[in-house]
Formats: structure tokens, sequence, C-alpha cells
């Protein structure tokens, strides 16, 4: 099958149509017609097999997995998803392979409204390129660096179970096998938290999505705000799946340093707090507070009152 064929075939006219494209696949552009008074949200991930996905992965679960990453990007700036585009470099072109792939994408991109409006194919080791782009309210975007000493830390959702499944998946871990579905599937199909992230514009002073790991990405919102933190270890969420896998040592590393939970962790002052409850229970979202900003430039963390230090660091690039 041929490049055009493969695009025709796969991609082009499926998934959420959206009004606001003028031109989508087929010409040398995609026009798209922004909302009055909304600024533009844009995010770009590359996963590349053997760095951030196994060989053996199911190309329907990849193909899900591909946009949601890059979704939650954009519910950390509490943007609502409108467009995307997708580079596909392949060593073949397995028609098999690229069915499953197109309906894990298009299955995402169909709940969260988002248009496929271009992109490219290569042949070459297979990676997975997709930059979105997302509609904000002028002025209403969450950003890392509006943390203030003595607002208070959350997170959504739990910790750890993506990459405790991904341990499962290497034959790392063992676990029941009540508990092995879930796990797996928290890291296959992570829920990137788009009307939460939406629902805490005007709420959270800043946000950030989890994907290296809570011990990294709180850093990267210390540093673009100015300031320190102190966590509560023994408050960060764990599943109860997570807690009958694993001891409480090794649960607690997952939640810090495991990477690819993909949940929201976000500040919000004393005066917000109030609203922040309303807010979230309307998205159906479980949140939970594990700690506090302070002025100190420093990352501290606790557990029973004695300060506590991680075994390892979150996800390294490079």
């Amino acid at each position: 099958m041929k490049e055009f064929q493969l695009i025709d075939h796969f991609f082009n006219g499926r998934g959420h149509l959206r009004k606001d494209v003028k031109l989508g696949i087929g010409d040398d552009c995609a026009l798209v017609q922004p909302a009055e008074h909304k600024s533009i949200a844009i995010s770009c991930d590359t996963l590349v097999e053997n760095v951030h996905f196994l060989p053996d992965m199911p190309a329907q679960a990849l193909g899900y997995k591909a946009l949601a990453v890059n979704l939650s990007d954009l519910a950390a700036m509490g943007a609502e998803p409108a467009w995307m585009t997708l580079a596909l470099t392949l060593p073949t072109a397995d028609e098999t392979w690229l069915e499953q792939f197109s309906n894990g994408l298009f299955e995402a991109a169909d709940y969260y409204m988002i248009s496929l409006v271009g992109g490219d194919t290569t042949r070459g080791p297979r990676s997975i390129t997709i930059t979105v782009n997302g509609q904000i309210p002028e002025g209403k975007a969450l950003t890392r660096g509006g943390a203030r000493p003595g607002d208070w830390i959350y997170v959504t959702g739990s910790l750890g179970d993506s990459a405790l499944g991904l341990d499962i998946l290497q034959h790392k871990r063992q676990v029941h096998t009540e508990h092995r579905e879930y796990l797996v599937n928290r890291h296959y199909h992570p829920t990137p938290r788009v009307l939460a992230g939406q629902a805490l514009r005007g709420i959270a002073s800043s946000a950030i999505d989890l994907s290296d790991g809570l011990y990294s990405d709180i850093q990267h919102v210390m540093k673009a705000s100015g300031v320190g933190a102190v966590i509560e270890v023994e408050q960060l969420p764990l599943s109860q799946a997570m807690r009958d896998s694993v001891d409480s040592e090794a649960a607690r590393h997952y939640a810090l340093c495991g990477g690819e939970d993909y949940e929201l962790l976000f500040t919000v002052p004393e005066a917000q707090r109030g609203a922040l409850d309303v807010a979230l229970s309307h998205a159906g979202v479980k949140f939970t507070k594990i700690g506090q900003i302070y002025a100190q430039q420093k990352l501290t963390l606790m557990l029973a009152g004695k300060e506590y230090v991680p075994t390892a660091s979150g996800f390294q690039h490079f």
C-alpha cells in the first residue's frame, strides 16, 4: 500500500468532524478557524519504540495512548482539545497493525472531540509524533509559574499504577490476577484529565501533568514559580491494586518516581479551596491534597514526621 492510499484508507475522513476545520487532510496545509477571544494551546509529543513503548504493545492501545498523552498536556493548561496532526514512521505498511492503531487513535479522538487535520508518513524505525491544538479563553490558561507560598498542592486520581503496570509487562513484578488487568490498563490507557483542567481555570494557581513522575514534575513547578514545596508522602493517593500488590516502600517509589500517570498536579490558594471542591465534584474527578508550597526553594518529602529521601528520581529523557 502506497503512502496516499495508506492515509486515505486508515486516517482520512475518520474521527470527529469539527465545524471549525475549514480544510483538513489532502492539501499542503490544514485550515482551521479559532473561536473569537480564545488563545491556541499547542503541544507535541513523540513516542519511540523501545524508548517509550514496548515492541509488542498492542497497536490499538498504542494509538489510544499516543493521543492521550498529548491531551494530558492540554488538560494541564485548561485547554479544550480541537485539532491534531500525526507523523507516523513505520518499518513496513502492516495493514493489520494500521487498522488497530487507527482504531485506538480515533477512539480517543472521538471521545475528546478532536479532529485529525494533517500529518505525514514515512519508512523507518517505528515512532509516532502527534501535535495537538486546543483553545483557552484569553487570559485563563493554567501554567507552571503561578504557585505562591501558602498554596496547597493537589493531585488527581491515584499515582504509580502505570509504572507498576509496565513492570508487570516486563516480568519484573508478579501480582494477583484480579489486579493485573487494571494495572496494565492504566499503563496502556491513561486518562487525560481534560474536564478537570478546564474546571480548574480561575481556581488553580499553577498546574502540570504528571508524565515523568511526581518527584520530577513538582520541581518544574517550583522552578517556574520560584518557590519550594513540602510533600506529605503518606498522603499520596494509592489504588487498592497498588496497596494489595507491593509493600509500602515500593508503593511510595512508584507513586513518587514511576512516571506516566498523566494525572494533574496543581496548586490552589486557601481562598479557593471551597470553589475547588465544587468544581472537581462536577467534573467527577477524585483529588487529594498532598502538601503545600513554601517560600524556601527546596523540595522536602516528609514521612511520619521525618524527612524522606526517595531511592530514585523520575524519568530522564537523556
